[in-house]
């Protein structure tokens, strides 16, 4: 689906088409005025008005055969992730409604940002449909018509279509099925974002064995395909700042290796790789926005399968820190991964900060559900950071403790530490 936007000066005229109106009080619509003034529809207004205070509505009324109106009511006290949600709602009911053509009208005293609003129907109109052999390609044309400088809207719009286009390529790394995107394919898709002005490396098997990303290694040493490391770097900054770094779990596929997942649901581990994703999304925004920062994405990239050289349960692994990993299962893969990878981002780019994205693990859902996801930091002025930042654009964190009693769980008999605190 494609959202086609055009920005108009207040003074162009409203012929018989579908309106979008985000305030109806102080507007002047010339002949439609006559039509909201009367009947059921002032009513039905009105009552919108009232019910508006607390969400957000998105209600459309037939003005003749031909063209709607529809009236867009942003809850009270509005943030901008409030305006975001309404753009996703009027995708939605657009969509529902097949209303393909239609100008949206801006009141003069609003303080609502028109360009959240339909970034939030961008995100809401993503689809991923390159693999369905009957595709229904649809574009929906939208006119704003606001008095302010169409520059200055045109301007933020640029900044967030950065951002979309990260998340977009974000989400296109999640949806693909494992055989398309592997380890390998995924290293290749990686190195394309040097087109952007990142600095790309890859690191395959063979520097990883010199280097001793062994805890990595041995996650993948199962599958045919390669297992990988890379670093997308960004230098927004001229001074030479330490970077921001973001370390992701790009598990590509995870059957569990030898300690086999059951068959229920197992499909959905082609998300595992989700939180390499979503840095490598954002790496390409930063570029894209030509944020000021410096910054450093890292990934580590391998499948997990069983087979005639996979990793055995009891196995040891030496990882980069220098540390002896005794593996009792072979499906708490994640942590290997991120354990190299870790220490490689804090050996090599030294940075300010580390933030670790991962589908990491199961039992967070078991313990939070689906409304918040786990944070654990050692760092209680950047937790309560990404505390804010979660609940502003709700993607809500909730942190969990960190002590040395639980340390006590991880060690090993045979080795520095194991990889579950269960032992048999």
């Amino acid at each position: 689906m494609t959202l086609k936007i055009n920005y108009l000066n207040k003074k162009v005229k409203l012929s018989n088409e579908n309106l979008a109106i985000f305030n109806i009080k102080g507007i002047n619509l010339g002949k439609y005025e006559n039509l909201l003034k009367t009947g059921s529809l002032k009513e039905i207004l009105k009552k919108t008005e009232k019910d508006g205070s607390k969400k957000n509505i998105i209600k459309s009324f037939d003005l003749s055969p031909a063209h709607k109106i529809i009236i867009i009511k942003i809850k009270e006290n509005f943030i901008s992730n409030d305006v975001e949600n309404a753009g996703s709602l009027f995708y939605d009911h657009i969509k529902t409604n097949k209303i393909n053509n239609l100008s949206i009208i801006v009141p003069n005293n609003s303080k609502i940002d028109v360009n959240e609003f339909i970034h939030g129907a961008k995100l809401k109109s993503y689809e991923f449909n390159i693999y369905k052999s009957l595709k229904k390609e649809e574009t929906y044309n939208i006119k704003i018509i606001s008095n302010k400088k169409i520059s200055n809207l045109k301007t933020k719009l640029k900044k967030l279509n950065s951002l979309e286009k990260g998340v977009f390529f974000t989400r296109d790394l999640v949806s693909e099925p494992g055989n398309i995107l592997h380890p390998d394919e995924y290293a290749k898709r990686l190195m394309k974002l040097k087109k952007y002005g990142l600095k790309v490396t890859v690191y395959n098997e063979k520097k990883l064995k010199k280097l001793g990303l062994n805890a990595l290694l041995g996650v993948g040493q199962g599958s045919i395909r390669g297992s990988y490391l890379v670093t997308i770097e960004w230098k927004g900054s001229k001074s030479k700042s330490k970077p921001l770094s973001f370390i992701g779990k790009g598990v590509c596929f995870d059957t569990g290796g030898i300690s086999l997942k059951p068959a229920r649901f197992m499909e959905d581990m082609t998300y595992d790789m989700a939180g390499s994703a979503v840095v490598a999304g954002l790496m390409k925004t930063f570029a894209l926005r030509k944020a000021k920062i410096n910054a450093v994405g890292v990934v580590g990239l391998v499948e997990n399968m069983p087979g005639g050289n996979a990793q055995r349960p009891g196995d040891i692994v030496k990882s980069y820190s220098g540390k002896t990993i005794e593996v009792l299962n072979t499906d708490a893969e994640g942590r290997l991964v991120l354990a190299d990878a870790l220490t490689f981002t804090e050996k090599k780019f030294k940075p300010k900060i580390m933030i670790d994205l991962a589908t990491l693990t199961g039992a967070i859902i078991v313990c939070l559900g689906s409304e918040y996801a786990g944070l654990f930091s050692n760092d209680d002025k950047l937790s309560k950071q990404l505390y804010s930042a979660g609940e502003k654009v709700e993607e809500k964190v909730w942190r969990l403790p960190l002590h040395k009693n639980y340390d006590k769980l991880m060690d090993s008999k045979i080795a520095d530490v194991q990889n579950i605190n269960y032992v048999g």
